[in-house]
């Protein structure tokens, strides 16, 4: 069963949302506290967040902007404001789709089901630190962009991804790419690393590839040292 978060202060309206998207056979999970909403999105990871922007403590741009900063949870924003620029903002900050009260049901379990269904295949995505990857496509996600990888560069990063910045030694990187550690010119590899932290670089990503004396390499966090 999907499960919905719906992120709605005013209560009679998150009663309504709640009571219609049980009957469509969601399991629903009503946010109540909005401070520290975002927290509580992405410790639950529902399949879909239905989003109100009029919120006390808290507006729903800043929520939407950190879900999608630091995951693939997709956003559905269902709120009174019409205006263009609301829109558009929600949208650049990753929104999945907006709509405006009041919404016929038809029309909103229409969208819903629709955002549902282009999620269906993200289980594929890595989640890193301040990034998605896809593993599948080697789409790298960061910054409210979408970016290809090319093939080497998007196995490395997926390698150091799942070591979860533990050092990764040199036959598994190789293992990686060429599937054996025979006859293989520690040049190559380095030339592989090379190009993925310029295109790590390009992208603004703070992480760095950094090597491990005797070992391998390491993939540091931001600030991170040996």
């Amino acid at each position: 069963m999907k499960q919905i978060a719906v992120v709605e202060d005013e209560i009679f309206m998150r009663e309504e949302l709640s009571d219609i998207l049980q009957k469509a056979g969601y399991r629903v999970l009503e946010i109540t506290e909005f401070h520290q909403a975002a927290d509580q999105l992405l410790a639950l990871s529902p399949d879909l967040v239905l989003l109100d922007l009029n919120l006390p403590q808290t507006g729903g741009f800043p929520i939407c902007r950190e879900i999608k900063q630091k995951s693939a949870i997709p956003v559905l924003v269902l709120t009174s404001r019409d205006q263009m620029r609301d829109e558009l903002h929600a949208l650049e900050l990753g929104a999945d789709e907006y709509l405006t009260k009041p919404c016929r049901k038809e029309r909103l379990l229409a969208r819903v089901a629709n955002v549902l269904k282009r999620y269906e295949g993200r289980p594929n995505l890595l989640e890193g630190p301040g990034f998605l990857l896809d593993r599948q496509t080697y789409t790298l996600y960061i910054h409210n962009r979408s970016v290809v990888l090319p093939k080497n560069q998007g196995k490395l990063l997926e390698v150091f991804v799942n070591h979860g910045g533990e050092t990764v030694s040199r036959d598994a990187l190789c293992l990686a790419l060429w599937e054996t550690t025979e006859f293989i010119d520690e040049n190559a590899l380095q030339v592989n690393l090379t190009r993925l932290k310029k295109n790590m670089a390009k992208l603004g990503m703070p992480q760095q590839i950094v090597p491990v004396r005797g070992i391998g390499y390491r993939l540091l966090p931001e600030g991170g040292s040996l």
